[in-house]
């Protein structure tokens, strides 16, 4: 249970709740145990010498000792409850300060779908636990040992048959949590693999019923909804298990007390009480069992779960900053790529950048092509460090990025991708994400530039309209002005545009090209595109095929040097130069 113990560091802050439950769950299972005793002495003298008054003061004992046990199971309830909540609640914080620290490698190899499950399922089983744990695992114990002991004093002559029960019931309850652990592990992986899918058609619906794939992906849930329900149920089965065993075992020696017993009662040597007392602690016995066989079968599935947050926790971010980055006072935008190979893997042998080398000078506009795969996107996403280069360098200003702090790089850089991420919160409170100080002048500058305020001052509440989750309801080409406003908004030293445009008309982008311009005036931009009438008046045009420079310069010289350009320029606009 190492995993267990190092997440329980978490509990620290809240030990004084987490001391009092346990308290008083202690006067609750000492009031409880106490009551089979004054139940024997009820009947054994009481009720056999007929002596009323012993009965009634008795009776009135036992009363307040069931409203002791009732206030201290209440009141701990409500401690532990507070003290295992909170320390999920730390947990569930460092956990998404964690995953926001991770880097795009990290990310890569942890899916979304298993984040999820640790963030929410995972924590919820280390949760259960505790709070189980802080009433439980204190009642079991003391309610084990209290009732065997009571049990000795008021009926020694049983004694036997605790000697002959408990070394059975410890060696069931042992190979059954060992068997059950391993398959607790499986159970948080299956609900990986459900998350996953779930995450995936959740956010890709569209594109499933578009392609009418329903079935089919109904199908894909359906495997894995079955591997999940079949492997929970053989956990379920394992914990099933030991309940009957249980029972039974604990029933044969209930038959055999009364049997032993009447017969002592018979003879002369015991008394009724006394084998009624016996039973009732056999019963406590019983009771304390299960909880001990509940929370060894809840602490293997959150000792899985332990192990997979501390995996998360444990990560060590990919991209790093140096011990004493760099700090550049005024950025002049200049970019450098100085024989730079790629790989999503540990080496370049296959890798997805090839020996680009070139500089992007500052203020100028460098325009990237290139065919599906070629690696426009992965090139771009070496400058602000989402990933680092696996040879050769990238360098703002001559300065190595790896020698600077990513804080400071990604607030020179703004980005504007394809894909237009959007949150759920207003208008305004997407614009400026990446510079909440805006004035509402800038906001409104920036949304100008990027063609998107007329749009919005159509809408019911103008910037402050609300959005849906992802944006849902604007339209693709609205989504990706808002999104290049929002890298326009932050003033950067280099904006990065990547096919930022793909769902804008032409006409559209033809206006956004023209505000880029003079706001570009003395910045770094660099424009991934897909239309070669978006990248024609760029100083520099890079086309890369399969992930090298196939060509680079202006319109004019790859109109004459390169056949790759020349190719996507006939196909597009007709191969008539003067069009």
């Amino acid at each position: 249970m190492k995993s267990l113990r190092r997440i329980y560091r978490y509990m620290a802050p809240y030990k004084k709740w987490a001391l009092i439950a346990p308290i008083l769950v202690m006067f609750a299972v000492l009031a409880e145990l106490m009551q089979p005793a004054i139940m024997q002495r009820m009947v054994d003298i009481g009720v056999a010498e007929q002596d009323m008054p012993y009965i009634l003061r008795n009776g009135g004992l036992l009363i307040l000792l069931a409203l002791i046990g009732a206030f201290g199971g209440i009141v701990s309830a409500y401690y532990a409850s507070k003290a295992s909540m909170s320390m999920a609640r730390d947990l569930r914080r460092d956990l998404f300060v964690k995953i926001q620290s991770l880097s795009f490698p990290n990310l890569d190899e942890l899916e979304t779908g298993q984040l999820i499950t640790r963030l929410t399922n995972d924590v919820t089983q280390v949760q259960t636990l505790s709070f189980l744990s802080l009433r439980l695992l204190i009642r079991a114990p003391i309610m084990l040992i209290g009732s065997v002991v009571m049990a000795l004093i008021v009926s020694p002559q049983l004694a036997w048959i605790m000697a002959i029960m408990i070394p059975i019931l410890l060696i069931i309850l042992a190979l059954v949590i060992r068997k059950a652990f391993p398959v607790y592990k499986q159970v948080q992986g299956k609900l990986d693999s459900v998350n996953q899918v779930v995450q995936e058609n959740l956010s890709g619906i569209r594109v499933i019923k578009a392609f009418v794939r329903k079935d089919f992906e109904n199908n894909r849930f359906d495997a894995v909804n079955h591997e999940y329900r079949d492997i929970t149920v053989k956990a379920a089965h394992i914990l099933a298990m030991i309940f009957p065993v249980i029972l039974m075992i604990l029933n044969l020696a209930i038959v055999a007390a009364v049997w032993y017993g009447g017969s002592a009662v018979i003879e002369g040597d015991m008394q009724i009480g006394q084998i009624m007392s016996f039973i009732n602690y056999i019963m406590l016995l019983l009771m304390s069992l299960m909880m001990v066989a509940m929370v060894m079968m809840i602490m293997s599935r959150a000792e899985a779960s332990a192990s997979r947050i501390l995996e998360v926790l444990n990560a060590t971010p990919a991209i790093l900053n140096q011990d004493e980055p760099k700090m550049p006072i005024s950025p002049r935008g200049e970019v450098e790529f100085r024989d730079v190979c790629f790989s999503y893997q540990a080496n370049c042998g296959d890798s997805v950048l090839k020996n680009i080398s070139l500089t992007i000078s500052p203020g100028k506009t460098l325009a990237i092509l290139g065919s599906t795969g070629s690696g426009k996107s992965t090139l771009v996403q070496l400058i602000p460090r989402f990933y680092d280069a696996s040879q050769g360098e990238v360098l703002i200003d001559g300065i190595n990025v790896k020698e600077v702090s990513k804080e400071w790089l990604r607030n020179q850089i703004g980005f504007a991708m394809q894909k237009a991420v959007l949150f759920s919160g207003t208008i305004r409170e997407n614009l400026t994400f990446g510079r909440s100080d805006a004035t509402e002048e800038e906001m409104i500058h920036a949304a100008k530039i990027a063609q998107a305020h007329d749009f919005i001052m159509k809408m019911p509440a103008g910037y402050d309209t609300f959005l849906e989750q992802r944006g849902v309801n604007l339209s693709g080409g609205q989504k990706q002005r808002i999104a290049i406003a929002r890298a326009i908004i932050t003033e950067p030293a280099i904006l990065i545009l990547d096919d930022s445009t793909s769902a804008v008309d032409v006409e559209t982008e033809v206006k956004i090209r023209a505000g880029l311009k003079h706001f570009m005036k003395d910045r770094t931009s660099i424009l991934i595109a897909q239309r070669i009438s978006s990248v024609m008046t760029a100083d520099t045009i890079l086309v890369l095929d399969d992930g090298a420079i196939e060509s680079i310069g202006t319109h004019d010289s790859l109109m004459k040097e390169s056949t790759v350009y020349r190719e996507l320029y006939d196909s597009q606009l007709g191969g008539d130069d003067n069009e």
